[in-house]
């Protein structure tokens, strides 16, 4: 299977590596910690449902791994978890950190126009930081 990160999730984050057969993405978007990850799955599978056994069991290893660094390593009050897709039809699962404190609280970061892109020096903090927790290469 040749696999590809649509356009539209490629252009908005880092691409931070691969683990239990997914793309891990860092959203561009320092006012919430969000990452995004994409099962590598053949083109008509959108939904998590429609994964074979297998695949969902490690696609779901996968998200808890990166839900359990998001948790250690920004300390959000709330994950908010999603594989949504209205937008882009690739399966990506949404893990974001929310607070009380963050500019969208409580309404959705999809609805908020607010961005602040990530500096060099955050973006490399956190790449290191996630590729440390979960032994990415």
């Amino acid at each position: 299977m040749n696999f590809e990160v649509h356009p539209r999730l490629a252009a908005g984050g880092f691409e931070l590596g691969r683990l239990g057969g997914c793309r891990l993405l860092l959203k561009n978007n320092a006012l919430f910690p969000w990452l995004l990850l994409i099962p590598e799955v053949e083109d008509g599978i959108e939904d998590l449902h429609q994964l074979p056994a297998g695949q969902y069991e490690e696609v779901m290893a996968a998200l808890r791994q990166v839900s359990e660094f998001v948790a250690s390593y920004f300390q959000p009050e709330k994950l908010n978890v999603a594989c949504i897709g209205n937008q882009v039809r690739q399966m990506h699962i949404h893990i974001v950190g929310r607070s009380a404190d963050d500019p969208a609280w409580p309404g959705t970061v999809w609805a908020f126009d607010g961005k602040r892109e990530y500096s060099d020096e955050e973006n490399h903090k956190i790449r290191a930081a996630a590729r440390a927790f979960l032994g990415l290469p």
